[in-house]
């Protein structure tokens, strides 16, 4: 069977490196879908200037895929929808999937079907172990392109060594890897893994250490491979954190990129950034109460700008934990130049029609 291929100019903008913001899901006090804003937050993103859109990920919610919910296929069919009417073949879009093997395939079929580029696969799959994890990312590979995820453990996702990511960035399908466990060791053998596959002028590296954004885009990784020694960097992020501020992002990225170039202005600015960058995911993602609030979190901000009507997660259980909405107001009072508030009230109006 031939491996799946992106589109020529998706695949460009995935090598070169994009923001890519993990959606979020809009929901009315009864916990349906919002559609109005559901659809207002996919044209913020690419208004913003996000070089891709994944949805149907840990910030979607996983719960979409519950029968009482069944959700998953009309959040990815909105946003789909809003990529044909307003994004170029240049916008990568991405679906996360999720489950066993059966339900995961199922899913990507369902994204192929809705003209996503690629499938996000979810580590989180109870009792499967490495070898299972990596069937499965076969046979999902078989449908789309694949998109590796390491998730932190705080949430559930599993410790994945070097060598099975050697063996998932062996699979030809695979074309991108986020790494997301919030541990700098555990990035490192990732980024190892995936050069002693061989495949690393294949695989784009992506940051999803919400807590680490600007460290990753500047960081050079020195590793070996089979034909020596590489140096590997992370190219993007696709992140839960870029679902706010998005086009603070944007050009967060672009001086990553003009600083890994050599440019020691953009590289000094970066510099001064970084930490306030560690300030608003602090806000958002709330680890002093192992990220409790982490989705309500990103809802909240969305709130206060005015994108969201409310904070309701599927889950009733999530919310915000004490103190968070007033750490969100004073991370956007105190770092303006990443928080978008200017851009978003400007046309929010246009989005929301």
């Amino acid at each position: 069977m031939a491996v799946p291929r992106l589109r020529p100019k998706a695949a460009a903008t995935l090598a070169r490196g994009a923001v890519i913001p993990a959606h979020p899901l809009a929901l009315t006090p009864e916990r349906r879908i919002d559609e109005r804003r559901q659809r207002a937050l996919t044209r913020y993103y690419l208004d913003a200037g996000a070089g891709g859109i994944a949805v149907g990920v840990h910030t979607t919610q996983f719960e979409i895929r519950d029968p009482e919910h069944a959700l998953f296929e009309p959040v990815l069919a909105l946003a789909a929808e809003e990529m044909d009417a307003r994004a170029g073949d240049d916008i990568v879009r991405i679906a996360g999937v999720a489950g066993g093997t059966a339900q995961a395939v199922a899913e990507a079929e369902l994204a192929r079907g809705l003209g996503y580029d690629a499938v996000l696969v979810s580590p989180r799959v109870a009792g499967a172990d490495e070898r299972a994890l990596l069937e499965r990312a076969r046979a999902v590979g078989e449908v789309l392109p694949v998109v590796g995820f390491y998730l932190q453990t705080a949430i559930g996702g599993p410790v994945l060594d070097r060598e099975f990511w050697r063996e998932f960035a062996s699979i030809p399908a695979v074309v991108a890897v986020k790494a997301a466990p919030f541990d700098r060791y555990r990035t490192l053998e990732l980024v190892r893994g995936v050069a002693a596959s061989g495949r690393a002028d294949e695989i784009a590296l992506y940051t999803g250490n919400d807590d680490a954004i600007v460290a990753d885009l500047l960081s050079e990784f020195h590793v070996d491979s089979p034909t020596g020694p590489r140096t590997l960097r992370f190219v993007g992020g696709l992140l839960g954190q870029w679902a706010v501020g998005t086009r603070a992002a944007v050009g967060l990225l672009e001086r990553a990129q003009r600083a890994m170039g050599g440019d020691a202005e953009a590289y000094r600015e970066l510099g001064l950034v970084a930490s306030d960058m560690v300030d608003v995911n602090q806000a958002v993602f709330d680890p002093g109460n192992d990220f409790h609030g982490v989705i309500a979190g990103v809802h909240e901000m969305l709130r206060q700008q005015g994108l969201l009507d409310g904070i309701w997660c599927l889950d009733p259980a999530e919310g915000l934990s004490p103190g968070q909405s007033e750490e969100i107001e004073r991370v956007r009072r105190a770092y303006p130049a990443l928080n978008d508030d200017a851009f978003i009230a400007e046309n929010l109006e246009a989005w929301l029609a």
